[in-house]
């Protein structure tokens, strides 16, 4: 389990499963090719298996009373995890009550999570690149502003994602990128590097990164130099893949980031 450093408030709880865990509290049940703590219910493993699990990290979650699951379908949409059930589709939600957790599943997308300085509004984002190049971050932030908390008070942590030397694009990528906002310097910010023939090595955390400065948050943490993450090639202390990655894996499972104000 990864616990975010930032200087998030102390009512604001937040973390990311991996693949696989040490934790006593969180064995994970899930068999090959899922095991063994996937949290996707979308990914054909055994119902039960993920409802296990899910309840096991729910049981682990101090403070948390509840997670909200969504169905992910790369849009935009970030609706209050208040007022939908699990299974919505939407790739991000916020929220302002206590105890109920905004949870995002990845196997290779960027995990965005969000917070306000005082701590009164939280929220996460999944950030492949097809929601980047159409403003889920924008969207997300946006349910801020709304609420009258300036963007320079939000602080965001970036979560396990694929690594620009493992996410290989077709040149559609960065074109969507350039029609989203050609006002951006995408080449300039090396969010792009030349691969094999026409191929592209997409650096999804840069994207963000660019993408939040630009819309003005300052707080921008996680997948730094020293702490730095790859979905597709991390590996833990045994010598196992330590994350999910589709990429690797068509067939695989899901870890989640979470983010929660404590109840």
């Amino acid at each position: 389990m990864i616990i975010p450093q930032w200087p998030a408030p102390d009512n604001v709880k937040a973390l990311a499963t991996e693949r696989e865990t040490t934790s006593p509290d969180l064995k994970g049940v899930s068999l090959p090719p899922y095991s063994r703590f996937n949290l996707g219910d979308h990914v054909h493993d055994q119902p039960d298996h993920v409802c296990a699990n899910r309840h096991q990290l729910l049981e682990t979650a101090f403070g948390c009373n509840e997670i909200r699951w969504l169905q992910q379908i790369h849009g935009i949409d970030c609706p209050d995890a208040q007022k939908i059930q699990d299974g919505f589709a939407a790739d991000a939600s916020f929220t302002q009550k206590n105890g109920l957790a905004c949870a995002i599943m990845t196997a290779d997308c960027l995990p965005v999570l969000f917070c306000d300085l005082q701590g009164r509004q939280v929220a996460a984002a999944h950030a492949g690149w097809k929601g980047l190049a159409q403003g889920v971050l924008e969207n997300t932030l946006k349910t801020f502003t709304d609420n009258g908390i300036a963007a320079d008070q939000v602080i965001v942590w970036l979560g396990p994602a694929i690594s620009q030397v493992a996410f290989e694009v077709g040149p559609e990528v960065k074109t969507a990128f350039e029609a989203f906002d050609d006002g951006l310097p995408w080449a300039d910010e090396a969010c792009f590097i030349q691969g094999v023939g026409d191929c592209l090595q997409c650096d999804i955390y840069r994207l963000a990164k660019l993408q939040l400065r630009h819309l003005g948050v300052e707080g921008i943490y996680g997948a730094d130099e020293e702490a730095s993450f790859c979905t597709f090639s991390d590996k833990n202390e045994a010598g196992d893949f330590r994350f999910f990655s589709y990429r690797r894996q068509p067939v695989t499972g899901r870890q989640a980031s979470m983010i929660w104000l404590q109840s």
